[in-house]
């Protein structure tokens, strides 16, 4: 088993960042959507522990209860409902470099977590006002949104000015 993980729930998305770490993202339950660093080898809990509930509201022990199991470096709740993610490698959002942009289904956003060694926190949040189902960097750094549901848009972000 050293060379797999376990207690990952409902991956979403998953991508290499610019230092060669696989990060992850996925569903919680009623609760505690997870952005997490995989390590070979590391439990994350799933079933026994999450920072969110049954969606019948029965509880399901935090991730603190139980220090065997590798918490997340970001846990939702409310949820974001994430699509899925990439690593922003471009020039364009320069201040963006290196950080993770996560596509919000139920927070209709594009989320921005900025990385530090292994320490991940949410930077910022843009409100799309729609379900963002995936988000995709262009070859000159353009950010793309494709939204969800019928009447979906593709969306071109560039920097304004």
């Amino acid at each position: 088993m050293a060379g797999c993980t376990l207690g990952l729930r409902n991956p979403l998305g998953i991508a290499f960042d610019a230092q060669g770490r696989l990060w992850e993202i996925e569903h919680g339950p009623a609760g505690g959507d997870e952005f997490n660093l995989i390590e070979r080898g590391s439990n994350y809990g799933w079933p026994i522990v999450s920072n969110g509930n049954h969606y019948d509201g029965r509880d399901i022990p935090d991730h603190a209860t139980r220090p065997e199991f590798n918490p997340p470096e970001i846990s939702w709740t409310p949820v974001i409902a994430p699509g899925d993610f990439i690593f922003y490698s471009g020039d364009l959002f320069a201040d963006w470099k290196g950080d993770a942009l996560i596509a919000g289904m139920g927070s209709k956003a594009l989320v921005r977590v900025e990385i530090e060694g292994n320490t991940a926190h949410e930077a910022a949040r843009y409100d799309m006002g729609q379900r963002i189902r995936e988000v995709e960097q262009g070859p000159d750094g353009t950010v793309w949104l494709l939204e969800d549901g019928s009447g979906a848009r593709l969306l071109k972000l560039t920097p304004a000015g």
